[in-house]
């Protein structure tokens, strides 16, 4: 038995945020089922790269539409026609979660929005996620995830000092903000759901602002500014308030230390010959540490560049010290640790393939995540769904497949 073995979830997401958390809902075993547009789909089945096939064409789905969607149903069904809406209704209806990240009042049009579905169905836990939120000046605005990025300070404190090579802002280098977002997002609505199921007796409505959630997460960084009114400053790969805290050049490589208190700096100092360090006043602590850095790394920095990054790693993990190689992708699924915590999956599809998945991180004791589907085709599940779901008969579904309301996988 799954963790959410029993719920339904309406996915009427597209892209990033609203995928990831169907997918995470998906992974603790609901019945998530993803309603797409006729013809195209999801937009990010056209974003990405695909596989290649014997013959060197490419085939399958995207990247990016396999990291978002596995363990759902795909179910194509033409929203702006009324016959669509009634049946996107009609699923609602049986539904305990709907996803959507319309832009603000876009659902309102189709009788689909949380006003309209709830007075059908009271139990009803709807999370809308938008760029800006449902209310406010931007909530009009459509958004992606470099603007929530910028626009939360988020990349005012990434990338090299200005004056620095390279120096200036920087994007994290994957879609943080849609990301977070869909793990607030997983967050509230099981928080509801239990509400639901445990208080009230009835849904809510959800509204999660990607911008919201990008200044959130962004935390003691945040903080900082709050507290004393300067801005933090952009420094790398190194902390403000811990030190050392950054990437080193050793010998053939770089290497990470992540020094958390004084035993462990202490520790750091021994493997590299530095004994005095650890009892200079300016060093003693990591405040007096963190505020002596442009001192100390220099010391630190002489003495790692002599080492191999194999050899130093080796002695800092006996040593107790935090580090770590930096892995591109084949170093990271090769890595002894990730292998044995099975983070890469592969999984069948419908069309006899194997396809690589990233793993879910959380573990269970008792309802272990369930790899039951691969990234569905678009409108692969689009008969048993309504067959089972709505009770639609044959002759039903042939009809509104002529009509063009829906459209079945090939």
């Amino acid at each position: 038995m799954s963790s959410l073995a029993g719920v339904k979830v309406l996915d009427l997401s597209r892209v990033f945020s609203g995928p990831w958390a169907a997918q995470m809902l998906a992974d603790f075993g609901a019945d998530v089922i993803k309603v797409e547009r006729p013809g195209r789909g999801d937009d990010v089945r056209h974003q990405g790269l695909r596989a290649r096939g014997e013959d060197g064409g490419e085939v399958g789905e995207t990247s990016s539409f396999m990291s978002m969607n596995r363990g759902k149903r795909s179910v194509a069904i033409d929203l702006s026609r009324p016959a669509g809406q009634a049946l996107v209704r009609e699923l609602a209806m049986r539904s305990d979660i709907l996803i959507e990240n319309f832009k603000a009042g876009d659902l309102a049009r189709y009788g689909l929005d949380h006003a309209s579905l709830a007075a059908l169905n009271p139990r009803l836990v709807y999370c809308s996620i938008s760029g800006f939120g449902q209310t406010g000046p931007y909530s009009h605005l459509p958004g992606y995830d470099p603007l929530f990025q910028s626009m939360s300070g988020l990349m005012s404190i990434t990338g090299h000092a200005d004056g620095e090579p390279g120096g200036g802002p920087l994007r994290v280098g994957y879609s943080v903000g849609d990301i977070t977002a869909g793990f607030y997002a997983v967050s509230a609505i099981l928080a509801a759901l239990r509400h639901r199921d445990v208080v009230s007796g009835t849904g809510q409505h959800i509204d999660l602002a990607l911008l919201d959630a990008q200044v959130a997460s962004i935390s003691h960084v945040a903080m900082m500014y709050l507290v004393s009114g300067r801005q933090p400053a952009r420094l790398g790969n190194a902390s403000p308030i811990t030190c050392p805290w950054q990437s080193f050049d050793c010998a053939d490589g770089q290497i990470v230390v992540a020094v958390g208190n004084d035993t462990q700096f202490a520790a750091m100092c021994e493997v590299l010959e530095l004994p005095g360090l650890p009892d200079d006043p300016r060093y003693a602590t990591n405040p007096m540490r963190a505020r002596h850095r442009l001192e100390l790394v220099p010391l630190l920095e002489q003495a790692i560049v002599r080492h191999p990054v194999a050899r130093l790693r080796a002695a800092f993990d006996a040593a107790g010290v935090p580090c770590g190689p930096i892995n591109d992708f084949a170093q990271v699924f090769d890595d002894p640790q990730i292998r044995h915590r099975e983070m890469l999956r592969r999984m069948p599809t419908a069309a006899g393939r194997d396809i690589p998945q990233v793993a879910n991180p959380v573990r269970f004791s008792e309802t272990p995540v369930q790899y039951r589907r691969a990234p569905p085709g678009l409108g692969q599940h689009t008969d048993e769904v309504l067959r089972e779901v709505l009770g639609l008969e044959t002759a039903e579904l042939e009809a509104l497949r002529r009509d063009r309301i829906i459209q079945a996988a090939p």
